[in-house]
This record gives C-alpha cells, sequence and structure tokens, in this order.
C-alpha cells in the first residue's frame, strides 16, 4: 500500500476490482455504535487495504441528525450558507445550495428518503470525522488499515441523474494529481486530477442500491489508494470542494443574470453620476442599462449559459 499516488505518481490499474455487498446490519437508531454494526456484519471478511463505502443516512441516524419532517424548512435553513439557483415548480420550490459543510446539493442534502415516516435526515455534523472514527474503531477491533468513504447522492450541472459521491473520506486518497504524467500516447497530461473517492463511492452504489436496504459496500482491490498510518493528516473529503475562485457555476443562469443586472445598474448609474450627468437623470439610468445587459451576459456566460 501507498500513501503517495495522490502526489503525481502513476495509479497502476487494478488487476481485479470487487465490490460485495455487506448485508446484515440492523436499522440504525440515535446512539448506534456503527464500528460495532459494520465490524458484526463484515466478520472477518475485512483485510487491510480493503474500503468501506457507508451511505451517509446511517452515520446521521446514528449520530442523531433526525428531525420532524414539519421542521424540513427550518432545517434546510439552518444548513444552508448561499442559495445557488432555486426554482419554483407545482409542488414548491427547488432550492440548490452550497451547505454548512461546502458541499452544494439540493435542499443542503436534507433528506426524506430511508427514513421514518414524519422525519427528515440532516447530513452527519463532520463526515470527515466520523470517517476516522470509523477507520479507527475497525483497526482497534480488528487490526486492519482500511480506507472508509461516507456517501450521499448528488446532482451534476449538466447531466440528468444522480450518482453517489464521497462527502467523508478517511485513510484514502481522494484525488489522483495526473498532470505532468504520460498518456498512452507519451504526451504529458495538463490538467487531468481523478476524484478517486468519487468514482469508488459511485461505483459502490450500483451494489448497495436505493431501495434494497443495504447501506454499506466492501470494495476490495483498490488497496494502492489506503494510506497506512496518516489519519491526522488526512485531508478527508474536504479536499474535492472546488474552490470559490475555481468555480464557473457558483450561481445558476437566472441568478447570475439578475446579478449582473443589478451590480451592472449601480455601477453604470454611479459611473453616469461621476460623470457630471447627475441633473440628467436619463443619462445615468442609460448608462446604468447598458453596463447592466454588458454584466449580466458576462456573468451568465460564467455559469455556462449564454445568452
Amino acid at each position: 500500500m501507498r500513501s503517495d499516488v495522490d502526489s503525481g505518481q502513476a495509479l497502476p490499474a487494478a488487476r481485479r476490482l470487487v465490490i460485495t455487498p455487506v448485508r446484515g446490519i440492523k436499522e440504525v437508531r440515535a446512539g448506534d455504535d456503527l464500528v460495532e454494526l459494520i465490524g458484526d456484519a463484515c466478520g472477518k471478511e475485512l483485510r487491510s487495504g480493503d474500503i468501506l463505502t457507508v451511505t451517509s443516512k446511517i452515520v446521521s441516524k446514528a449520530e442523531g441528525r433526525t428531525v420532524s419532517a414539519e421542521a424540513r424548512d427550518e432545517a434546510v435553513e439552518s444548513e444552508t450558507v448561499r442559495v445557488v439557483a432555486s426554482r419554483p415548480h407545482a409542488g414548491g420550490v427547488t432550492r440548490i445550495v452550497e451547505n454548512r459543510l461546502g458541499i452544494v446539493a439540493a435542499a443542503a442534502g436534507v433528506d426524506a428518503s430511508n427514513t421514518a415516516d414524519g422525519t427528515v435526515l440532516l447530513l452527519p455534523e463532520d463526515p470527515d470525522a466520523s470517517a476516522r472514527k470509523l477507520c479507527r474503531g475497525l483497526k482497534r477491533d480488528f487490526g486492519v488499515d482500511i480506507g472508509v468513504i461516507i456517501t450521499d447522492t448528488l446532482g451534476r450541472p449538466w447531466r440528468q441523474g444522480q450518482t453517489d459521491a464521497a462527502i467523508g473520506t478517511a485513510g484514502i486518497s481522494v484525488l489522483l494529481d495526473l498532470r505532468g504524467q504520460p498518456d498512452a500516447s507519451g504526451r504529458p497530461m495538463s490538467a487531468t486530477v481523478t476524484a478517486v473517492a468519487d468514482e469508488i463511492a459511485a461505483a459502490a452504489d450500483l451494489v448497495k442500491g436505493k431501495t434494497a436496504g443495504v447501506p454499506v459496500a466492501l470494495v476490495r482491490g483498490m488497496d494502492m489508494l489506503v494510506n497506512v498510518g496518516g489519519l491526522d493528516k488526512d485531508p478527508g473529503a474536504r479536499a474535492l470542494l472546488r474552490p470559490a475562485d475555481e468555480d464557473m457555476f457558483r450561481l445558476g443562469t437566472a441568478e447570475a443574470y439578475e446579478d449582473g443586472r443589478r451590480s451592472g445598474t449601480r455601477n453604470g448609474y454611479n459611473a453616469g453620476y461621476d460623470d457630471g450627468h447627475a441633473a440628467g437623470y436619463e443619462d445615468g439610468y442609460a448608462a446604468g442599462y447598458a453596463a447592466a445587459a454588458a454584466e449580466a451576459r458576462r456573468r451568465a456566460r460564467s455559469a455556462g449559459t449564454q445568452r
């Protein structure tokens, strides 16, 4: 096993990748010990180099992150840092927001699926810390160095459907930076940074499914990603979050256009005023309108849509 695969080392293809559902985990309740539940279900199957993918639902349940469905709107608001986009529809309003973990998701990740009637689940308080706790507990009980990925289902810009992604990790490299490495034709790659933790999360969901009641999967064959003894320096899944200054989709198209209109109107009117056209309100308004249109087009392009 190697701990340096995320720093430009080429990742050898796994000779064989095996993903197995971990069955026999009971309905999780607040206060349950996930180390014990998962350890009992895995039995002696766990080996060093394995990776466990654990759906965030059971982590949230064990951590008591369940609230009444009547308090859903308040829960979404409390978890929200900023609104990325919102769209009204017949059933209400869909909001894509950035939550307190930095994850951009519908309704801040607050979800009513696979939970008791009349309740909704918030995401774990700190998914990376939850993953580290599982890693340490399973090493203590079974003497194995493994990786843990806590997964949740997310949508994707420009693509239909949802897929599982890593929202918490421990013991594994989450990004594989291949920039500078030669491709199959010998040309150096200039932009490829592979989100290996997300790829594993998505693959494991094919085994867990959404309706089979299987919240954990065991992934074997990617031991080259598993770090040994590096939990204290492990950056976790937060390393997968794109910095704001690199985010080309920070606002929805309509939101970017409106933000540009307001900014352009304000800046354009001020420019007209400062140029000595205070008495000529129409001049300032016209300047503001022109600046608004230009700024709105620029921001809409940055959001990925040409107006």
